[in-house]
């Protein structure tokens, strides 16, 4: 199988180096990932910046863009041949619930599934995660099955992975998003010049973590496996919305 790699981490980040060197093992394998960290830059295009592609030492590709550029490049102008599948991550942290929304991790595998290819994003659920090699080996079981059980059009399949090694996983359960609360207020500090600077805060806490959603497998020891839909649409607000709008 022939298949596109990228992340938002960046080219020189570990998650990519191993998931490069597990898959590699069976396919062929193409880099093409940001020349910096992209964290949360969530679907991005640089349509304003000309994009530079530059070969690494390692055979990677760097692109000066986010992760959606990454894959877009690649797979219009990189690439003579068309990839079987797009692959992104292996992340440095969890895309658990509502946060796959800012995830670049996630808007690669979108944008690999915009140019009508089956795509999968895959995580490792820690703040510090160590255990690269464990994520690297659920990619490549869930690959190998892809092959007699393919992706609909729609959708992408967003995996998590627990920190931990191989043979502890519990195993792999379907899941679907949990929620959380809103994130906590940002913070107004100054620079050394006396100027307002603004960070972010912390994200919120757990809303929705019952059984079932992809917070539950992972606090229990299982690697969360959900399928995206690239349709955003409230399907059941349509009707409701139908009859009130009407009065426009």
């Amino acid at each position: 199988m022939n298949i596109l790699l990228s992340n938002d981490d960046g080219v020189f980040a570990q998650g990519l180096a191993i998931l490069y060197q597990e898959l590699s093992k069976q396919h062929q394998v193409t880099v093409i990932a940001p020349d910096r960290n992209c964290s949360a830059a969530s679907n991005a295009l640089s349509i304003q910046t000309p994009l530079r592609l530059q070969k690494m030492e390692n055979g990677f590709f760097a692109v000066n863009g986010t992760p959606s550029d990454c894959v877009h490049l690649g797979l219009n102008q990189l690439l003579q041949d068309e990839p079987d599948l797009v692959v992104s991550g292996i992340n440095h942290g969890a895309n658990l619930g509502d946060d796959v929304i800012y995830s670049g991790t996630v808007a690669a595998a979108t944008e690999g599934r915009h140019m009508g290819l089956p795509a999968i994003a895959v995580s490792l659920a820690s703040s510090q995660p160590s255990h690269f090699s464990s994520a690297a080996r659920v990619v490549a079981d869930i690959i190998n099955l892809l092959i007699d059980h393919p992706l609909p059009a729609d959708q992408i399949l967003n995996i998590n992975v627990p920190d931990l090694v191989y043979e502890q996983i519990k195993g792999v359960k379907a899941t679907r998003q949990g929620r959380r609360h809103k994130a906590e207020n940002m913070t107004k500090a100054q620079d050394p010049h006396g100027k307002d600077i603004y960070w972010y805060g912390s994200v919120g806490p757990e809303l929705d973590a019952g059984e079932g959603t992809d917070f539950h497998a992972i606090a229990q020891g299982y690697c969360s496996v959900t399928p995206l839909s690239i349709d955003m649409t409230a399907y059941n607000s349509l009707n409701e919305l139908s009859q009130w709008i009407k009065k426009v």
